[in-house]
């Protein structure tokens, strides 16, 4: 076997100089993995609803959703992602007025008391806007700019912007996963979102695209596109974000509930950010972080180690 069979896995674990996100005024060093922690102020996400909300009400509990915040910094966490709408398969709507009712006091609280950047997880301009006056840095738009006003809400915010791959709505997206060729159809479809983005003034240097997994795509498209970052970067030009903490489609691999998940998950970001993920969106912090660390340390050491006609450069 040659010196270097192994290095492509290795890849996405090697430093990138000068790769940056810009957002708001912060840039941040994507030169190495990021790991997203994930704030669900709902009742019903698929993992974690109802535990970052006041007991029998549709509030926030913001004092808990900040301790939250700062233990998952505490364990490695370079970005936080709060959302208030669950987006999982078949979930219904949530009006913006509660959306924002929601996810705005958790915002403004993390914002002057985390020292990370904060992401807000909607599909509406309207919560993205008041969310980015709010302190947030970033939207995560689960849609694919299903709403005709987010690029320009972030451009004119200077916000960076996640934007993946969705056909449809959550409460209908299983109904649409045919795709004759998958990662190019999903490649596709996201450059010419990141095209309108950019025709709408959102810089370059501010977007990321993300596969959308487990957004209408059945678990075999899910794996497929787990470990296709390089594939998205080259068609879109962006880094790319990979969530699949926790979801389904590891379940229908496995045989595991969602609460017996976490050796998938930390196993997914590891082959996401291996494929070339920059960011990863996680429930579980701190076994994620323990997980890239290995692989970063591993990755510089085979290079260290590796013959003189090893690449250690970017991918």
């Amino acid at each position: 076997m040659s010196p270097v069979t192994c290095l492509p896995s290795l890849r996405g674990f090697l430093p990138r100089t000068g790769l940056l996100l810009e957002a708001r005024g912060t840039s941040i060093d994507l030169s190495r993995p990021r790991i997203m922690g994930i704030l669900n102020i709902t009742p019903d996400s698929f993992f974690d609803g109802g535990k970052l909300l006041a007991p029998g009400t549709d509030r926030p509990n913001v004092a808990v959703a900040v301790r939250k915040a700062k233990a998952l910094v505490s364990e490695g966490a370079d970005l936080l992602d709060v959302g208030g709408e669950s987006t999982r398969p078949g979930a219904e709507p949530v009006p913006v007025e509660r959306e924002c009712a929601r996810v705005l006091p958790v915002v403004e609280a993390l914002a002057a008391e985390v020292p990370v950047p904060i992401s807000i997880d909607t599909r509406h301009a309207e919560t993205a806007r008041r969310a980015l006056e709010a302190g947030a840095a970033l939207v995560n738009d689960i849609s694919c700019l299903a709403d005709g006003a987010m690029a320009g809400v972030c451009a004119d915010a200077g916000a960076g912007l996640v934007v993946s791959h969705l056909r449809g709505e959550p409460r209908t997206m299983q109904e649409n996963i045919a795709f004759e060729r998958l990662i190019e159809e999903v490649a596709t479809e996201l450059a010419g979102a990141v095209e309108r983005a950019r025709a709408a003034g959102v810089s370059s240097a501010s977007i990321v695209v993300d596969p959308g997994i487990g957004f209408g795509k059945t678990a075999e498209q899910s794996a497929a596109l787990l470990v296709a970052a390089g594939d998205l970067e080259a068609a879109c030009g962006c880094p790319v974000l990979v969530g699949a903490s926790r979801k389904r489609f590891l379940g229908a691999m496995t045989g595991r509930d969602v609460g017996e998940r976490l050796v998938p998950s930390v196993t997914a970001a590891v082959l996401a950010v291996g494929a070339g993920a920059r960011i990863v969106r996680v429930h579980d912090v701190a076994e994620t972080r323990a997980a890239l660390t290995v692989a970063e340390k591993a990755a510089a050491a085979y290079v260290r180690h590796a013959p003189s006609t090893v690449d250690g450069g970017s991918p």
